[in-house]
């Protein structure tokens, strides 16, 4: 940290890490779907001999915790880690984007209607229609719209060919 409060050194975002129930349906979806690339694949990890809190300590999981795979997707200009995990008090249910730990994952596309339609046409659950950006973030043409992966992850698309309000 410097002087003035801020990260000394801190650059940009560097991918997204996404817990997956099946990781080879994840890749495949991303690719069919998105048109992601997996460019890495590696695991499965099965413990740490000689450390059985490395999990505990290190993420905040189940001690016995097993890495079933991770692959790196390449959508667009966003780097996805799929993760795939075993672990004794796993939960299954993706959290809503309400809840605490909720989340999304957007992505910025020309044409809204063109993504929607062709989402629709791969059998994606679109939420709705496409709806004005709001507040700050409005701007002339700026929409968005969510989705939903098979798995529950929801995904935005978002376009705003004129920017918006706030840039």
């Amino acid at each position: 940290m410097s002087a003035s409060g801020r990260w000394t050194g801190l650059r940009r975002g560097d991918h997204v890490g996404l817990v997956v129930p099946d990781l080879e349906a994840a890749i495949a979806w991303f690719d069919d779907v998105l048109g992601g690339v997996c460019v890495l694949r590696h695991g499965p990890y099965r413990g740490v001999p000689g450390d059985p809190d490395m999990q505990v300590r290190q993420f905040a999981r189940h001690p016995r915790t097993e890495v079933d795979g991770i692959a790196v997707v390449q959508v667009a200009d966003l780097v996805l880690e799929l993760l795939q995990f075993s672990a004794p008090d796993q939960r299954h249910e993706p959290p809503r984007t309400s809840d605490a730990g909720g989340h999304h994952v957007a992505f910025y596309v020309d044409d809204l209607d063109a993504a929607v339609t062709q989402l629709r046409a791969k059998g994606v659950q679109v939420l709705g229609e496409p709806m004005p950006l709001p507040g700050p973030e409005a701007g002339e043409q700026a929409r968005f719209v969510f989705a939903l992966t098979p798995w529950g992850l929801a995904l935005e698309f978002v376009s705003y060919p004129h920017g918006k309000a706030w840039q």
